[in-house]
């Protein structure tokens, strides 16, 4: 098989606690300063990478002389509050070597599920691989409790995966990839090079939890997996200090499992905006729109909507109507009903001296909008 890598335009890598911070002894600077290095020359191939980083606690713990992780909250918050600035420190000296620039972004699953901030999330992710930034993400376990007890980084991962579309997600993790059964306890256990995304069988292979610094099992790792084939983004789950692992993934070289999503990254978006949503509000378009939309694969644009039915916020799915009533197409707002009746009818230039701001120059953007 080839890597799903080499031929992905936008990839999200997640490193676990036990490889950050060398299985608890403290941040590992020499394999942060690869990872670094690697992903800066994936960058050279022409791919945006953001990377998911767990280790806040773990590093918090060594700092703070935990010798096992914490049972209270409060103690957990704390040893992130204070993990979380060795582990940007560490990142940013690493990338700076190479010239490139980092921004953290601390996110809770709670930010993801509301649409308003999915969509500011978004937003800021876009602009900052624009602008050349390499995005280093993490959980904020300094204010969130479930995500503590509950959560796991393999998660945010897939979350951030198809929050920005990417086409893949590389977990690197302290094993090799899956196996049939626990090879520390079953000598017959055979190695999984491929298998498909969401398979069921691979839940019962991956079963139990991860290591004492880390929340996540390789059961995780398999519903990460699952979760970021839902937007068409295949999986690869390898062992982190495996010598040049995110080159020679890149270079089309099998390495670790690969789970391979089953439904393509474009109809997987539209299917969901189609089939799964109701549209809280309604657009009228005029003639020229409606050609825009339907036949040049154009963005929606305030000028091209004559009337707005309904009360809907930024981030809500709408339908666009000719002006006969027929549905032409459903796709994500940017702006909720009232601002969208403030600067319909005006060009995208004018949208910061009617509202005072502009969040996107379309009111529905393309890859957010599909035709019915």
């Amino acid at each position: 098989m080839n890597s799903v890598i080499q031929k992905a335009k936008r990839v999200i890598i997640k490193v676990g606690s036990s490889l950050v911070t060398n299985d608890g002894k403290g941040l590992d600077a020499a394999a942060i300063q690869k990872w670094a290095e690697q992903i800066v020359q994936l960058r050279a191939l022409g791919k945006e990478v953001v990377l998911v980083s767990s280790g806040a606690i773990a590093e918090g713990m060594q700092r703070l002389g935990f010798d096992k992780r914490p049972a209270g909250i409060h103690e957990l918050q704390a040893c992130a509050a204070v993990g979380q600035m060795g582990l940007a420190q560490i990142y940013e000296t690493s990338f700076r070597q190479h010239h490139v620039q980092t921004a953290q972004i601390l996110l809770t699953h709670a930010d993801l599920a509301d649409r308003e901030r999915y969509l500011n999330a978004r937003s800021t992710l876009f602009t900052l691989l624009r602008l050349g930034v390499v995005p280093i993400i993490n959980e904020n376990d300094t204010v969130v409790t479930d995500e503590i007890k509950f959560g796991d980084n393999d998660t945010l991962g897939a979350l951030v995966t198809n929050l920005i579309e990417a086409d893949a997600l590389i977990i690197l993790t302290d094993q090799r990839g899956l196996f049939t059964a626990d090879p520390r306890k079953d000598p017959d256990a055979e190695f999984v090079h491929e298998a498909k995304a969401g398979d069921l069988t691979l839940e019962a292979m991956a079963g139990g939890a991860g290591s004492s610094l880390g929340r996540g099992g390789m059961l995780t790792k398999i519903l990460a997996a699952k979760r970021a084939a839902l937007s068409g983004a295949h999986t690869v789950i390898a062992w982190g200090r495996e010598d040049k692992v995110l080159t020679r993934l890149a270079a089309g070289e099998a390495i670790g499992t690969q789970l391979t999503a089953q439904t393509a990254q474009l109809t997987a978006r539209k299917q969901w905006m189609a089939d799964h949503l109701q549209t809280a509000g309604k657009l009228v378009l005029d003639d020229g729109a409606v050609q825009k939309l339907t036949a040049e694969g154009k963005s929606l644009l305030p000028i091209g909507v004559v009337e707005v039915a309904g009360s809907f916020g930024r981030g809500d799915v709408v339908t666009c109507v000719d002006q006969a009533g027929r549905a032409i197409a459903r796709g994500i707002s940017n702006y909720a009903s009232s601002e969208t009746r403030r600067i319909m009818r005006k060009p995208s230039t004018e949208i910061i001296s009617i509202l005072g701001f502009v969040e996107e120059p379309e009111l529905i953007h393309r890859d957010n909008l599909v035709l019915l």
